[in-house]
């Protein structure tokens, strides 16, 4: 063999591997199979291949299948998520490392999204376009900046560390576009909720308030944020609620993806590991520290978007929009299965499954899940969670 021809042999084929949650939402997990498709063109030497943690199908280990059948021998793997909580920290890794133990195949693992320049880029665009757009069909003259709160709504987490970057991305939007006010609210899991958020909000006196979905994609969460921003501006009749588009595959999203897959051979792809409250003492995540990284998806994996419960219109507890009432506790340590997009975690599922989650320890916070349960008591309904 030719001196070449082993040089050839012994390079690395690389492959890059986009790692995504997963949703039951069709329109959710074909906007991720764009985003891929639109990664791959930077990438002229590389196969590109994506899949899912959880319900959506191709499942990172069918992606991960593709790039082998394609020769290739080394796999950049990114999470395709804007933050490392549980999932990028803990779940993906897991599947990734498990792979690689089986098919004796390298895998390198970036890290997220993060606070990026492009990201804040992106995030600007799509809220200038939702100010241009509401000023373009007012009536009177545009609503000054400084008259307009700005509200960015996060996925929630049990980490904090995860959750601490939408306030970041908030306060770098609120001095940089020079916004009155700015506050910001969660889907799920954490606090505030969308819905007190608002209401908080109404109560500070601005003309205008822009709600900021700090999304990827859109799916149920996305549909709850729309609802509630709709419930609580027909309470507001004198306040002006404009809704901004998530993030989607905007341009600079695209390319903060690219870096994160290049600076994987440059060694500078290490995740926040000093606020890891997997890693670190974090303030009220003590007990956390030293928790084993492995997966809890094996159920949901692959189970596609129309599995049971997978629209509103399955659920008795909500009329238009999820509100995620079918997430509330029933007993310790258990929760119902979300009927949407991304569910939340330091649950065991309501099919029989107990993870090895640990309890969230604000569940009760009166902003948080607890404000879904007071609106369901108020609207006469009982749900799964209540109990007497």
């Amino acid at each position: 063999m030719a001196v070449a021809d082993q040089l050839a042999e012994k390079s690395p084929k690389y492959g890059v591997m986009i790692c995504g949650h997963g949703s039951r939402s069709k329109s959710a997990v074909a906007e991720f199979a764009v985003l891929a498709e639109k990664l791959a063109p930077l990438f002229p030497d590389w196969p590109v291949e994506y899949g899912y943690l959880e319900f959506a199908t191709p499942v990172i280990n069918t992606g991960l299948d593709k790039l082998r059948e394609k020769g290739v021998t080394h796999v950049l793997a990114v999470p395709g998520m804007l933050f490392a909580a549980g999932h990028a920290k803990n779940d993906i890794p897991s599947v990734l490392n498990a792979y690689a133990a089986i098919h004796d195949i390298t895998i390198q693992y970036g890290r997220e999204l993060a606070v990026d320049l492009q990201m804040l880029q992106a995030a600007g665009d799509r809220i200038s376009t939702a100010i241009a757009a509401a000023d373009a069909t007012a009536s009177g003259a545009p609503v000054p900046i400084a008259e307009t709160c700005l509200v960015v709504i996060g996925r929630g987490s049990s980490d904090p560390d995860a959750n601490s970057n939408i306030s970041k991305i908030a306060r770098m939007l609120w001095e940089g576009m020079g916004f009155g006010w700015a506050e910001v609210g969660y889907s799920g899991v954490t606090f505030p909720l969308v819905q007190p958020c608002l209401e908080h909000i109404a109560r500070l006196g601005y003309r205008r308030v822009v709600v900021f979905p700090y999304f990827l994609f859109s799916g149920i969460l996305i549909d709850r944020i729309y609802g509630f921003t709709d419930e609580v501006a027909a309470a507001h009749p004198n306040i002006e609620f404009v809704k901004a588009g998530y993030l989607n595959d905007h341009p600079k999203v695209i390319a903060t993806f690219a870096d994160r897959v290049t600076e994987i051979l440059h060694g500078s792809n290490n995740m926040n590991c000093a606020m890891c409250k997997y890693r670190a003492q974090v303030l009220g995540f003590e007990a956390e520290v030293g928790l084993a990284q492995e997966s809890h998806h094996h159920h949901v994996e692959g189970k596609g978007v129309s599995a049971p419960g997978s629209s509103v219109e399955d659920c008795p507890l909500c009329d238009h929009f999820c509100t995620g009432a079918c997430r509330l506790e029933a007993a310790p340590h258990r929760h119902v299965h979300d009927h949407g997009h991304v569910h939340d975690h330091g649950h065991g599922h309501d099919h029989g499954h107990d993870h090895g989650h640990h309890p969230y320890p604000h569940a009760d916070h009166p902003l948080g899940p607890e404000s879904v349960r007071q609106r369901l008591v108020s609207a006469g309904r009982k749900g799964e969670g209540d109990q007497d």
